[in-house]
């Protein structure tokens, strides 16, 4: 591990789009020919064949980071044109899914399909997967303990899947209510040591509701083939500048979980069904509305925990000089709404999702920075603490 500046790294799950009609197309293993001599192992398939995944090298810079995830998106895309496609950034598809999903027929997955059985007949999202260099298995879990009360807000800014089976599902962040039907999904439970986890896992595989830890799919979790704990909780978000950002501020609360485990901290004890429900709501709400404060166990505007999530992560974001960054980002989020507002916004104009699909696609593929925004009232005093 380098000294106190760990290494970050992020996956993206991607649909793929006909250009034409806008709908996912089963054309993963066709992208995947066309993209893999570019990109070797940085692209795999994922469970349906609507999707890929792009994965970056362990970064230590953001801006690192956002190069790397132009060089992916910008391969993916190319490869994707050559077959008459677009890939699309978005937690769920807009247009044109089917049930059951067309599902990748690699043997990775196979044992998983006979197990899960009809889990995966809509089993179509795509999400953020931000992997956080830590020194061991154990930091890895503790680390787990201390981000349990963030996750939540995490997935209110990142929502970005409002739509499922082509109507608006009434919620910023329906991946997320599809991930909890897996009977080991969701936020992790908390975890005393490694060894608890490990026999948590073992008694799991045991009932066959796991094959493995690759089918533990906590949303946070240590990574089983890398010296990562990984991060899941967060929808794919439309642009590289959101991606990057949620990353480094992901690592950012990494650090700061590594500073208490190491002081022998074991993290808070937040009840599971507490979080469960903070879940629910924020990502019913997004991040323009309201969230359960794990401290009080009220809810108040999802505003506000966002300004304490960057009060917290400050000093780590301030000593890579990501906070102007980040900063920016998120003020944007909370005053102009995040990626299910920009959706349902999209999608208001004309009632088209076929609008929806093309703004998608074009964010996924430019993925600018968003326009600088008003500070939200008070957030100058909180990042100042």
């Amino acid at each position: 591990m380098a000294d106190h500046s760990p290494t970050v790294g992020a996956e993206e799950e991607y649909f793929l789009v006909d250009a034409a009609q806008r709908t996912v197309a089963p054309a993963a293993p066709r992208v995947l020919a066309r993209a893999k001599p570019v990109l070797a192992d940085l692209v795999t398939g994922e469970a349906s064949r609507y999707q890929v995944e792009g994965k970056t090298p362990p970064c230590g810079t953001l801006g690192e980071l956002r190069h790397e995830l132009r060089r992916v998106r910008s391969a993916v895309a190319a490869a994707a044109a050559e077959e008459g496609l677009r890939p699309l950034a978005s937690g769920t598809p807009v247009l044109g899914m089917r049930t059951p999903v067309p599902l990748n027929g690699d043997s990775h997955y196979l044992p998983q399909f006979e197990m899960f059985r009809s889990l995966y007949d809509t089993f179509a999202f795509c999400g953020l997967h931000v992997h956080v260099q830590v020194p061991d298995r154990e930091h890895a879990v503790l680390v787990s303990n201390h981000l349990r009360p963030w996750l939540p807000v995490l997935v209110a800014l990142a929502a970005n899947s409002p739509f499922w089976e082509e109507r608006d599902s009434g919620y910023c962040t329906w991946r997320t209510l599809g991930a909890t039907r897996w009977p080991v999904a969701g936020p992790p439970p908390y975890f005393s040591s490694a060894a608890h986890y490990d026999a948590l896992a073992a008694a799991l595989q045991e009932t066959g509701a796991t094959r493995g830890e690759r089918s533990l799919y906590w949303d946070v979790r240590p990574c089983a083939h890398l010296p990562t704990v990984e991060i899941r909780a967060m929808d794919v978000p439309a642009t590289v500048e959101e991606a990057a950002v949620f990353a480094v501020l992901v690592r950012a609360l990494v650090v700061r979980a590594l500073e208490r485990v190491r002081r022998g901290d074991p993290g808070p004890a937040m009840d599971e069904a507490l979080l469960r429900a903070a879940y629910w709501r924020c990502a019913r709400d997004g991040v323009t509305g309201h969230s359960l404060d794990p401290r009080t166990h009220r809810l108040v505007p999802t505003a506000l925990q966002v300004r304490r999530l960057l009060a917290h992560a400050r000093p780590v974001l301030a000593e890579h000089g990501e906070l102007p960054q980040v900063a920016a980002v998120l003020r944007h989020l909370v005053t102009r709404g995040g990626g299910a507002e920009r959706q349902r916004s999209v999608h208001a104009r004309a009632g088209s999702l076929r609008d929806v699909v093309d703004d998608l696609a074009a964010r996924t593929a430019a993925s600018r920075t968003p326009a600088r925004e008003p500070r939200l009232p008070g957030t100058e005093r909180t990042a100042a603490t």
